[in-house]
């Protein structure tokens, strides 16, 4: 992946987002399945992937580890092939190595996500502190704990790596402090071949983990209660290999129909579920948007134009607001008339973005935790030179600045590659006036 610093996106606002979208693979199933095709020496094939910069991320370290992948995330046609066909098999009859690459393990939080099914499968995992967003501490000692509840002994544990083995793990009942679902996703794998019977208690509710245990039962796993925050695994000798559609990527839908919102446009929004959209879909007609979702075709429709209301948001875990969202609603309710407020219980540094928008002209306040905001609207916003300081961060000031004073100027603009397949070319065929300049590794857009 190329320096996000390199990339910059330039926007004109004042256009309204009029027209149709078909959303695409979700990354947050996407990478959790890609990494459960370690669990079996047979084949899985995967239909709509993302092509994102974490799906090349996360297939460059499934090959490093020993599996083969078609097509070839190294491969110069790597983007020509996933863009046309969505499709990625990855097969691992045999792990050549259970240690993480470090410069592909730090490049983002899920490929912690590995460690899982190479402990379950091989009796060892070595990884890096994984990176990705700085967004806050995620409790990823929520899953080493409980893995070594499982059995799994620390051979190293410092700043630079941790190493994990076990011959096999073992089941047992297990509490996570915190429903993550990076670790609830970790545990389902480690899970699925441990010996025994393996329960998690306040396990994560995602639309995604269903999806992903659901995969999981139908590669063999033995799995009950998802959905829920208590599941229950009986572990198995050896699943079998499987093939998935990934679920359309709700976050994704969710920043398109608030751009539209915003902009007092009129969306067509393909490829949702609506059950999956309707924290988002709820404040959106809260705060006075028109919304319609038809669950049977997949379809929804989204309309702005008239007065915003301001509304409470909490962002919290499924099916709570989503945290991934609250940045993009934030931009909307600068434009709502009251004070509205925004409660981030998930992670602790998810307000940051705050100041740029302030700069941008919004008014919005932040407790001396940082992890309320009050926000007065509306207010006018400006063009500002501003920074992506993480994938939503970064989509929510695409969105101030779609409804901008001037132009925008948005840098470090590589982290939004990472979890939206050509948003720039998308918002442009919708009506914005958009540019970037700079290409990294997904050449998504030229200047």
């Amino acid at each position: 992946m190329s320096d996000p610093r390199a990339r910059s996106i330039r926007i004109r606002g004042g256009q309204r987002l009029e027209g149709e979208v078909t959303i695409g693979g979700s990354k947050n199933l996407a990478l959790p399945a890609l990494t459960a095709a370690l669990l079996t020496s047979e084949a899985c094939i995967f239909d709509n992937v993302p092509c994102i910069e974490d799906t090349r991320t996360m297939l460059r370290l499934l090959k490093a580890v020993g599996a083969s992948v078609d097509p070839n995330p190294d491969d110069p046609a790597f983007l020509t092939d996933l863009r046309a066909h969505k499709r990625v098999k990855v097969h691992a009859p045999d792990i050549s190595t259970t240690d993480l690459p470090i410069n592909l393990a730090t490049a983002m939080r899920a490929s912690f996500l590995a460690v899982g099914p190479l402990l379950a499968r091989s009796g060892r995992a070595s990884a890096p502190p994984p990176g990705g967003d700085l967004i806050g501490a995620r409790p990823l000692d929520v899953a080493i704990r409980s893995l070594r509840a499982m059995g799994a002994k620390i051979e190293e544990h410092s700043g630079e790596r941790v190493v994990l083995a076990a011959d096999r793990l073992t089941g047992t009942q297990l509490y996570l402090d915190y429903p993550s679902h990076t670790g609830t996703e970790t545990l389902l794998m480690a899970a699925s071949l441990a010996s025994g019977t393996t329960t998690i208690i306040n396990a994560a509710c995602e639309p995604e983990v269903i999806a992903f245990g659901n995969m999981l039962i139908r590669m063999g796993a033995n799995i009950r209660g998802l959905g829920s925050p208590h599941v229950t695994v009986e572990g198995v000798s050896r699943l079998k290999g499987a093939y998935e559609t990934i679920l359309p990527d709700r976050l994704v839908a969710g920043t398109y129909a608030i751009g539209a919102v915003i902009t007092g446009g009129e969306l067509i929004v393909r490829n949702v579920r609506a059950a999956d959209m309707l924290p988002v879909t709820q404040k959106l007609r809260e705060a006075g948007a028109t919304v319609f979702v038809d669950d049977g075709s997949e379809v929804m429709f989204v309309r702005g134009g008239g007065a915003l209301r301001a509304v409470d948001v909490q962002a919290l875990p499924f099916p709570g607001f989503p945290t991934d969202q609250q940045a993009v609603f934030a931009v909307l309710l600068t434009q709502a008339e009251g004070i509205s407020r925004i409660h981030e219980r998930v992670f602790e540094n998810r307000l940051r973005y705050t100041e740029d928008l302030n700069r941008m002209g919004a008014d919005i306040r932040i407790d001396e935790l940082g992890v309320r905001a009050e926000i007065a609207g509306p207010t006018r916003l400006r063009g500002e030179e501003v920074a992506a300081l993480d994938i939503r961060a970064g989509a929510a000031l695409v969105l101030a600045g779609l409804i901008a004073e001037g132009e925008t100027v948005i840098t470090d603009t590589g982290h939004l590659d990472r979890g939206y397949e050509a948003l720039v070319p998308t918002l442009r065929s919708l009506g914005a006036e958009i540019i970037e300049s700079g290409v990294g590794d997904l050449g998504l857009v030229h200047a």
